[in-house]
């Protein structure tokens, strides 16, 4: 196939088209700035620019671009610029794909579990409407925005991931530190629920996704066995060989990362199961959160 990909830069992205080269597929990357070679198009969301030619007689397009969620404190303009990454470039692709004369077969457009709010203990699936809050609010605009493309006959899967569990970065990567020292420890009541697959199968998935056809619409890249917070620490701990007991202080989150990010981020959650995914046949090399640390982090 002949795939192009947005956020191939990125944590996932730079996974994703390693694996797709390595299956014998044709990667365009999407850049921002001068492409650098003929496997390159530019595009600028913001400024409403994107090399429409260069995507004609693509077989499929992954759209993982945005800027990052919890990479900075929510102020108003943070989170603007949260929301406009994703509705403006998602809007762009998918207007754009709309308007091809070849367009592609399928658009897998990158969304999260956040769509559901926080909804404690309640089991949920692609069959479950949206949460409430800012998480829920963006990500509900960011699936929406993707109609363009679908309205056209391009079969759209919305790709709703849970955390992506890597030791290369990302949450996983930000923990290990504290947690090597013995400061790791539950958040809150630990009560929340932790809907995460590991990175492997977050590409895994995708490419699952692509190949294919009768997975559109929302799909849950989650792994099957979501934990509560406190699940997660003893788990991350016990592969560590660390101490977990001093719970994490709620005042130096608020001091950290303010009340709101806090709120959503760390003290909410979501019990997500991989519905679609499952049904579909997709097999996950890491369904059981202490096994996938034990060989993420190779002990």
């Amino acid at each position: 196939m002949k795939v192009a990909v947005t956020g191939s830069s990125g944590l996932i992205g730079s996974a994703l088209v390693e694996a797709l080269e390595g299956d014998g597929h044709q990667v365009t990357r999407l850049v921002r700035g001068k492409p650098a070679g003929p496997h390159e198009l530019g595009w600028a969301p913001a400024a409403g620019v994107i090399d429409a030619a260069g995507l004609e007689g693509h077989d499929a397009v992954v759209h993982l671009a945005g800027v990052g969620i919890g990479d900075h404190r929510w102020t108003a303009e943070h989170k603007a610029t949260v929301l406009e990454s994703r509705v403006q470039g998602t809007s762009l692709l998918a207007s754009t794909l709309a308007g091809l004369n070849r367009p592609p077969a399928v658009l897998a457009s990158a969304s999260a579990v956040g769509f559901y709010g926080d909804r404690g203990a309640q089991t949920l699936t692609e069959a479950d409407g949206s949460g409430t809050g800012f998480l829920a609010d963006v990500v509900r605009q960011w699936e929406d925005a993707a109609a363009p493309a679908e309205n056209a006959g391009i079969r759209v899967a919305r790709l709703r991931s849970g955390v992506v569990l890597t030791d290369k970065g990302g949450a996983l990567d930000k923990q290990l530190l504290p947690f090597k020292m013995g400061l790791g420890g539950r958040v809150g009541s630990g009560e929340q629920y932790l809907s995460w697959i590991s990175l492997d199968d977050e590409i895994g998935a995708i490419r699952h996704v692509l190949a294919t056809e009768s997975i559109r619409g929302p799909v849950n890249l989650t792994a099957p066995a979501p934990v509560t917070n406190a699940e997660f620490t003893r788990a991350l701990g016990t592969v560590l060989g660390r101490p977990t007991v001093l719970p994490v202080p709620k005042l130096a989150l608020h001091t950290m990362f303010g009340k709101e990010m806090v709120a959503e981020m760390l003290f909410a959650g979501q019990r997500v199961l991989p519905a679609v995914l499952q049904a579909s046949g997709f097999a996950f090399v890491d369904d059981e959160i202490e096994a996938a640390l034990r060989r993420i982090l190779g002990k």
